[in-house]
């Protein structure tokens, strides 16, 4: 039997976002978890270590390699950290489920500290994000930011190491890895907005192959599809990519999408926001994604985004 390939990076966090689909999958359509063969890819991303993301690249650091081989027939399907995805795809290439969304919200780890305000003054703290950076900066402008880069556990060993007071994750990667306990505390979402597609996993496939789309649509989960529809719109308005500070998450009601979006300077001092709902449909969310990354654009204008080109 052709055993169905699920392309992922080697990290732990990868591999155990590759292994809940292969999980869902079997357990959906019956299928013995030995007929999904999961194929480890390595990605620039992970290869480079010693320099911020914003100078290696933008966000297909961590897939183009995955969907170079998705392209080339090599993998069937990719599973990817919907966050780490850019916000346009190759040719012929298309995201065609999501799961359901973990906690969206950042996590506060300090050994020193129980939140970012309790923070020794100029105190150290270790992160990669560009939003992430710009947001503590806003909330702490005396923080000394440093670049933290690594996965998971070798971020977590430096924390622990003394290299740094704190550091912040995303929450839905370490109750993935079953590491929720190190957590000290988490960053409400009305303080320190999330970024667009955190905490959800996603999978692409290619636009032609009708057998693996008609595969995975059994685990699709609508709400978070429609959440993702919304913050993807807004990160394509926006020309999103790792040298952009954004913030932006789509939260589903009874009866209408709301979505908030941010820019930020780097240093966290010039801000703008946008607020907005819409109705439950997929086209809704997208013309409301769009409708305020392009609203954000033209607020901020074209100086503030020069240094990001």
């Amino acid at each position: 039997m052709t055993k169905i390939r699920i392309g992922t990076r080697g990290s732990a966090l990868a591999m155990a976002q590759a292994h809940e689909v292969r999980a869902r999958l079997s357990s959906v359509h019956g299928m013995d978890e030995e007929a999904f063969e999961i194929k480890v890819i390595s990605v620039l991303g992970d290869r480079v270590q010693d320099r911020p993301l914003s100078e290696v690249g933008g966000k297909g650091l961590f897939s183009k390699e995955i969907e170079l081989a998705l392209s080339d027939g090599e993998i069937d399907l990719a599973v990817h950290s919907t966050k780490d995805m850019a916000s346009v795809l190759p040719d012929g290439l298309e995201i065609t489920c999501y799961l359901p969304r973990e906690d969206v919200r950042d996590a506060f780890l300090s050994p020193v500290a129980k939140r970012v305000q309790d923070l020794p003054q100029g105190a150290v703290v270790g992160s990669s994000s560009l939003r992430r950076q710009a947001l503590l900066k806003r909330m702490r402008p005396d923080l000394e930011i440093v670049m933290f880069r690594g996965n998971v556990q070798t971020r977590m060993a430096k924390l622990e190491a003394g290299d740094v007071a704190a550091t912040l994750l995303a929450n839905a990667g370490l109750r993935r890895l079953g590491m929720d306990h190190a957590i000290t505390s988490l960053m409400e979402v009305d303080k320190f907005l999330p970024a667009p597609g955190q905490g959800a996993i996603c999978i692409e496939s290619r636009e032609d192959d009708v057998a693996t789309r008609e595969l995975v649509a059994a685990i699709n989960d609508g709400d978070t599809e429609l959440a993702l529809t919304a913050e993807r719109a807004f990160l394509r308005a926006l020309d999103g990519s790792c040298r952009t500070p954004i913030a932006g998450l789509a939260q589903i009601g009874t009866d209408a999408i709301s979505f908030k979006g941010m820019i930020l300077s780097e240093d966290g001092q010039t801000a703008y926001d946008a607020a907005d709902t819409c109705s439950l449909s997929v086209d809704a969310a997208r013309a409301m994604g769009e409708k305020a990354g392009t609203a954000l654009r033209q607020q901020a204008g074209d100086d503030f985004f020069q240094h990001w080109t």
